[in-house]
């Protein structure tokens, strides 16, 4: 594939570690391709990070035809560059695609100008510890009409930030309230897909949560309300009764790629891990009778968020009394490593800019 790159001649000042935070600076680029129904995907190209232009009525602004992805690329202590399984989230951008109704992109074509595009903003990369280069391709329909239908015209767009360290003061655990009015998502729905409706969607009782002193919420499933299903904008897992149990993939949770990599980490060890559905009821019991031994969420941003209260209809439970418990902090340490280059890749997961 053809990539037409421009390279700006007004680069920014790199902004230090320490004010970092997450998505507050963006690099002197940004990739981009083109699709309408005649041509399909064309005119990749590489150009100066600047405003985005589009109709008022444009298809994205309507009706949400939008979707994103979310991976890092880390600086190594050798001073190279690298990204953790980058082709799968080009295979998970594509499965959001096809629920959205967006066109797909051929794996082989995006995942080029990923890598093109990370190779030219490589130096945006920081080293100070725990911080990395955080990459957001998204893809949004932009016909000029209000009619709804399928999209015939999509840009996708790949920019870049630098965050800083998730953990700025040591890994704690957070505390998290258990959701019982608003749901995420329902099977058949759009929860599996990454969108920004879905976000959207949970910010009124992330709110709340937040009033009440609560990180994040942990979400029911939206039909019997019974089940647990995820975290925020995380997976989540439970050790109970010394095994892994996290709730399995029914259509209305994201296969997020941490927690996937979380599942092949504790199978190479020996642990058991069951995906399946578990009810609030069980897991209230499981924390009542103490067979709940740790609890925490995985995702891209934080990898491994620990959990070390819940609340749910007002009664507050310890979790690991407070603490990180031992897997925990086991997976924080196996994925950190390997992410940055620290502990060795036995999975293959390493792609080297």
């Amino acid at each position: 594939m053809e990539i037409k790159i421009q390279l700006t001649s007004n680069k920014k000042v790199k902004p230090d570690s320490s004010v970092l935070g997450f998505g507050k600076y963006f690099t002197d680029h940004m990739a981009m391709i083109t699709w309408n129904a005649e041509k399909g995907w064309h005119n990749a190209r590489i150009v100066p990070f600047e405003n985005l232009s589009i109709h008022p009525a444009s298809t994205v602004l309507h009706y949400g035809a939008e979707i994103f992805e979310g991976l890092k690329a880390y600086r190594r202590k050798d001073g190279g560059v690298q990204m953790f399984r980058p082709m799968e989230n080009v295979k998970r951008l594509n499965r959001s695609a096809e629920r959205l109704c967006l066109p797909t992109i051929d794996e082989d074509v995006a995942f080029e100008l990923l890598t093109k595009f990370v190779e030219i903003e490589q130096e945006w990369t920081p080293s100070a510890s725990g911080t990395s280069l955080y990459l957001r391709p998204f893809m949004f329909g932009n016909d000029e009409a209000l009619g709804v239908h399928a999209v015939h015209n999509a840009e996708f767009v790949i920019i870049a930030s630098p965050v800083g360290s998730y953990y700025k003061e040591g890994i704690n655990p957070v505390k998290i309230m258990i959701e019982n009015e608003d749901v995420r998502a329902v099977r058949g729905g759009t929860g599996y897909a990454k969108c920004g409706g879905n976000y959207a969607a949970s910010t009124r009782a992330g709110k709340r949560a937040e009033d009440k002193g609560y990180s994040q919420v942990l979400w029911l499933d939206g039909v019997e309300r019974k089940y647990i299903e995820e975290v925020g904008a995380m997976n989540v897992m439970f050790k109970i009764n010394g095994k892994i149990v996290t709730p399995m993939l029914s259509g209305s949770i994201l296969p997020g790629i941490t927690r996937m990599s979380c599942i092949e980490v504790l199978k190479s060890k020996g642990f058991e891990v069951e995906e399946r559905l578990l009810s609030v009821d069980e897991l209230l019991d499981a924390m009542k009778t103490g067979a709940l031994e740790e609890a925490f969420g995985c995702g891209t941003a934080a990898v491994i968020s620990p959990i070390g209260e819940l609340m749910y209809d007002g009664v507050k439970y310890p979790v690991s009394g407070g603490k990180i418990g031992e897997v925990t902090q086991m997976l924080y340490d196996t994925l950190t490593g390997i992410q940055w280059g620290t502990v060795e890749d036995k999975f293959g997961w390493i792609y080297k800019i």
